[in-house]
């Protein structure tokens, strides 16, 4: 999971009072209004607040070029911070505005949000948004400019379950690729160092960032004792092999790298 990189904060809105952009996930909005009336009259209460509703990347893209002075804060899921992410690392503009976040959703939808200690109830979260402290995290980003948010798994390819997805993830997610023929194949890098080659389920390869660590953690599953181990970067190349990030299906592997990227990004968390 990301995590925090430093102890270093900042005080929000001492200065007067804030200037925020909030997105609206869609998804949130039609499966839980009341916490995202809730969320945004909180908001509206203690800032300047403009609202906007994109449903689609160029949506997302233009209301973030647009927004001015104006914070980014997201009303959403996991995966509608991503897409924020994703959009600000795009645009070379992490780090440049500290993300507020105000989770709504199902608790596996609001979870890596949660583990960042962003807290789960919308009137709280909201008030840390305003109050609160930016923090620097760490990010996830593979060689394709993806970036991920939470945690990161690998394992023998089988198509993802179909279920309800954000609009901003619906229109940028990569399409589904048919399972490769042949036995699966995967070889595993940290560091430009091999840890291994697996030519046959079971094989399973989570991935997060631990706290403070400024690395990742791989946890290894090859039928004996799981290994875990820590490094800056992975590299995996495979066949048959597939996975999620943030819960959005990789498709088949072949050959990616992810890297931390420590410090990049500020998350407000409740002041403490």
């Amino acid at each position: 999971m990301s995590s925090l990189s430093t102890p270093e904060s900042r005080a929000m809105g001492q200065a007067g009072p804030d200037h925020l952009l909030v997105l609206l996930d869609p998804v949130a909005r039609r499966s839980d209004g009341e916490s995202v009336r809730i969320a945004r009259d909180v908001l509206c209460g203690g800032a300047d607040v403009k609202v906007a509703l994109p449903e689609s990347p160029s949506e997302l893209d233009r209301a973030l070029a647009r927004r001015g002075r104006r914070r980014p804060v997201v009303i959403g899921s996991d995966l509608a911070v991503q897409r924020v992410l994703q959009a600000l690392h795009r645009h070379r503009e992490l780090g440049v505005d500290a993300l507020g976040v105000v989770p709504v959703g199902g608790p596996g939808a609001v979870a890596a949000v949660r583990a960042l200690g962003v807290p789960p109830e919308p009137v709280a979260a909201a008030r840390a948004v305003i109050g609160g402290s930016s923090r620097k995290l760490d990010l996830l980003i593979d060689d394709a400019d993806e970036v991920v948010l939470g945690d990161l798994r690998i394992h023998p390819y089988r198509r993802s379950r179909p279920g309800w997805r954000s609009l901003w993830a619906k229109f940028s997610a990569p399409e589904q690729a048919t399972a490769p023929a042949g036995h699966p194949r995967l070889r595993i890098e940290a560091d430009g160092r091999l840890l291994a080659e697996v030519h046959r389920p079971p094989c399973r390869l989570d991935v997060t960032v631990p706290a403070g660590a400024g690395a990742l953690e791989l946890l290894l599953r090859t039928g004996g004792e799981p290994r875990r181990i820590r490094a800056g970067s992975l590299t995996v190349t495979g066949h048959g092999f597939g996975g999620e990030a943030d819960g959005r299906a990789l498709g088949t592997l072949g050959a990616r790298t992810w890297t931390v990227h420590a410090g990049v990004w500020e998350l407000v968390l409740p002041a403490e």
